[in-house]
């Protein structure tokens, strides 16, 4: 796949990640919107929320209490959590992504 975030999954492209595990990657955007801006990316290719199977609800609680962790970890005792869906919704990249903002 020729997918910007599934080069970085596979680390054919450098980030810098903040946590990764057998279903998630997380790394710092490199056009940050915030002090923290990090993406928490599922591994497995989904294009959007528009694109979510009912199987999919396990990766994306995880993708949420990953976030939580992430924050907690970060001593940010409040942030924003966004998926942004499709080109309309503001997505630049076709894969599934929720940004965490502080």
């Amino acid at each position: 796949m020729d997918c910007i975030f599934c080069k970085i999954i596979r680390h054919e492209i450098p980030s810098t990640i903040v946590m990764e595990n057998d279903t998630l990657i997380a790394f710092n955007d490199i056009k940050p919107a915030a002090p923290v801006h990090i993406l928490i990316v599922p591994k497995q290719h989904i294009e959007s929320i528009a694109h979510l199977e009912p199987n999919h609800r396990a990766i994306l609680a995880d993708t949420i209490f990953t976030a939580k962790e992430i924050a907690r970890e970060k001593g940010l005792k409040g942030y924003k959590l966004v998926f942004n869906v499709g080109r309309e919704g503001g997505q630049l990249v076709d894969h599934l992504h929720l940004h965490l903002l502080h």
